[in-house]
């Protein structure tokens, strides 16, 4: 549907909004009904603790969705990255989706001072360093 058909854009956006939350709601549900070990087993196929495989579904699909602009914004190649180090990437978005300074990482991608500022609050700044010029942007 486009823009003209749609009479009324900002209430579909927010029954689109609406729905992606229920459908959250739904998911965590699903979790939280799972039995231990399932859900345990699930966390070691994963490679994560299930700790953080239980905030990583409360925190929803999108998480991560900073990485890709972080590292685009310190001119970092993902694909070449989730070519080379798929393991790191993995590991690196699951640090992204646990962080807990996403309104500091808004402010910065927003502003375009990532690049100066990213060391002071980022958890993956430590990999990001050591990872260095193998993998940016031609």
């Amino acid at each position: 549907m486009t823009t003209q058909t749609r009479p009324y854009p900002r209430v579909q956006s927010l029954i689109d909004m609406f729905a992606q939350w229920l459908k959250h709601r739904r998911e965590l549900s699903e979790i939280r009904q799972m039995d231990r070990e399932d859900f345990e087993r699930i966390a070691a196929d994963l490679q994560v603790s299930p700790g953080d495989l239980d905030e990583l579904v409360q925190h929803g699909e999108h998480a991560a969705d900073e990485l890709p602009r972080m590292l685009n914004a310190l001119g970092i190649d993902e694909a070449a990255l989730a070519r080379t180090e798929p393991m790191v990437l993995r590991d690196m978005e699951r640090v992204c989706a646990l962080c807990r300074d996403k309104p500091r990482c808004h402010r910065d991608l927003a502003a375009g001072t990532a690049g100066a500022h990213y060391e002071d609050y980022c958890l993956n700044a430590p990999t990001i360093d050591r990872l260095g010029s193998d993998i940016k942007h031609a």
